[in-house]
């Protein structure tokens, strides 16, 4: 133990005897004996007093047990937050002005915001003029809106139709379909609909109705009772089929600058980055914005262009593994900082990797298999982001490049690959319980150039190339039966795209064909079975990675500029 934590600890038994005590805080009928200069040293609302002779301090805005852990934590800076305890403690820390306490309180809330709670935490901060804390909870409250509209246990129909209106209003409103909106607006309503129904028009308007499938518009909000039986309603529902007549005719929302049309802002963006943009390696990155089905290239200040490198994002930061450019295979790993757009080197590998495997567990990225310059390899590594650290993990089974890799309940399964003579049918996975590999149930078809993903506890293998001619086909793996299955093939063969999954659906983008390389995308959805169009990236590229990242602050910087836009 440290001479300053030595130092006190002794302050803190003093205290507690009761030696030396020159000052009292009394609460309700409670006294608590202190040492004025420890009070000034912690706390700048003590401070204010210094030169005064004041030895009682008399608060009736907090409870004995609350004063109790502040005085224990002015001793020893050290606190037991807890649910039951945070609000009333936050309000104290913030009273005697102790900023580090306050802040630990915000992280406390921050972590604890649910769809149950984010409302509550909300109306908390703006009561006790908690800026920070309500920003944050009124961002979680938007970016988890249909959540919190569906919990029985958030105060959402409690907000006012002030409140209520300025959520609905906001771009970065995240709902996945818009008609999600207006089913809020009548739940609300439904609550108390003699004082409520009034405000339907105003809300209304709010909307953004002519994103909504037209069907369910005509369906269920034309004929809506309070819809259709409001005079205000009926300019809205005209002016909203004509906007939706003109984006009909015109095949697409550019140029409409209505407000009923205005997309909102993605809560997750998907990062394409790097690969081939034709004859050589690419450092280019795009983001796709689903809610506009828009990409758009970004500046990069990554030191190198690659292809056949593997993305992750993890705590923050996205991670570029491996690769190669034209002259050798790369070692190498970068981070990229969404927030500032920079870029920084990180440890090196073991290995050099071209074709690599790259999946995230538990904190850790791994890296399997892949082409060093000269051999195929077999071996697997793992980098803890806080030691900036590689180490080796067990081997594979097989010798694996240009296979692919993911995720599902707390494993890693590779698929597919090449071992310098053949396209694979083979998988296993890696559970880092036992530190081994295990072989699962090959694949229905050879697949090198294929793309893995999980979904829903699954692992999709996509594509790729048998050996003979690229894929279209799609399987998929269920670790509880250790079985394959096919599903519905995509619209175009290719082979070492990128892939990702984004609210639910699964997108793939660019890759290679017998037709060379290619910017086309389009996304799958599991409910349906079936593939979607997706517009086209900016350029072609194959061997590409990707990454989706969610909740960032400044989504704005990775998105077309709305109002240019519409």
């Amino acid at each position: 133990m440290s001479e300053y934590m030595t130092l006190w600890g002794v302050l803190n038994e003093m205290r507690l005897k009761e030696e030396l005590c020159d000052v009292v805080l009394r609460v309700d009928e409670v006294e608590f004996k202190a040492h004025k200069i420890i009070l000034f040293a912690r706390s700048p609302y003590f401070r204010r007093w210094s030169s005064s002779d004041q030895t009682v301090y008399t608060f009736t805005n907090v409870s004995p047990d609350i004063m109790e852990l502040i005085i224990h934590y002015i001793y020893n800076q050290d606190i037991r937050v807890t649910t039951d305890n945070v609000q009333a403690l936050l309000v104290m820390a913030n009273y005697l002005l102790m900023r580090d306490l306050v802040h630990g309180c915000y992280d406390f809330l921050k972590a604890y915001l649910s769809p149950e709670n984010c409302l509550e935490i909300w109306k908390y901060a703006d009561t006790h003029s908690f800026s920070e804390l309500q920003d944050q909870a009124y961002a979680y409250t938007l970016h988890h809106f249909e959540e919190v509209v569906r919990s029985p246990f958030s105060k959402f129909l409690e907000l006012n139709v002030e409140q209520l209106g300025g959520m609905l209003e906001r771009d970065e409103l995240n709902v996945k379909q818009e008609k999600t909106a207006f089913q809020a607006i009548i739940k609300w309503i439904a609550h108390e609909p003699d004082v409520r129904m009034r405000h339907i028009a105003n809300l209304l308007l709010k909307v953004r109705l002519a994103l909504i499938d037209q069907e369910y518009f005509l369906e269920n909000i034309k004929t809506h009772p309070l819809v259709s039986s409001s005079l205000e309603c009926q300019p809205i529902i005209t002016h909203t089929m004509k906007t939706m007549f003109h984006i009909n005719r015109v095949g697409h929302n550019t140029g409409c600058p209505d407000p009923f049309a205005r997309p909102r802002l993605p809560y997750s963006i998907l990062f394409a980055i790097s690969g081939f943009g034709g004859a050589s390696p690419t450092n280019v990155v795009e983001t796709y914005n689903s809610r506009m089905d828009s990409w758009m290239c970004i500046s990069s200040r990554e030191e190198r262009a690659r292809a056949f490198h593997g993305t992750v994002f993890l705590d923050g930061f996205v991670y570029v593994v491996g690769g190669v450019d034209i002259k050798e295979s790369f070692n190498t790993a970068s981070k990229f900082n969404p927030l500032d757009g920079t870029w920084n080197e990180v440890a090196p590998m073991h290995f050099r990797r071209c074709f690599v495997s790259v999946a995230m567990l538990d904190g850790y990225i791994y890296a399997m298999g892949g082409f060093d310059g000269e051999e195929w390899l077999n071996t697997a590594e793992r980098y803890q982001p806080s030691k900036n650290q590689w180490s080796l993990i067990p081997s594979m089974h097989e010798v694996r490049s240009d296979a692919s890799a993911t995720t599902v309940l707390g494993k890693i399964y590779i698929c597919g690959g090449y071992n310098g003579n053949d396209c694979l049918f083979t998988a296993e996975c890696f559970d880092p319980r036992y530190n081994q590999w295990t072989q699962i149930e090959p694949m229905r078809i050879q697949r090198s150039g294929v793309s893995v993903i999980a979904l829903n506890n699954q692992v999709f293998a996509i594509g790729g190339f048998d050996g003979a001619h690229h894929l279209r086909s799609v399987e998929a793996y269920n670790p509880r039966t250790n079985s394959w299955r096919m599903l519905a093939s995509m619209f175009y063969k290719r082979s070492n795209f990128g892939v990702e999954v984004m609210d639910g659906r699964l997108y793939v983008v660019g890759g290679y064909s017998s037709e060379g390389t290619t910017c086309n995308c389009e996304y799958y959805d599991e409910e349906s079975n079936d593939w979607f169009h997706v517009q086209d990236m900016n350029i072609f590229r194959s061997a590409l990675s990707c990454c989706v990242i969610s909740g960032l602050p400044n989504v704005t910087d990775y998105t077309i500029v709305y109002d240019d836009f519409l």
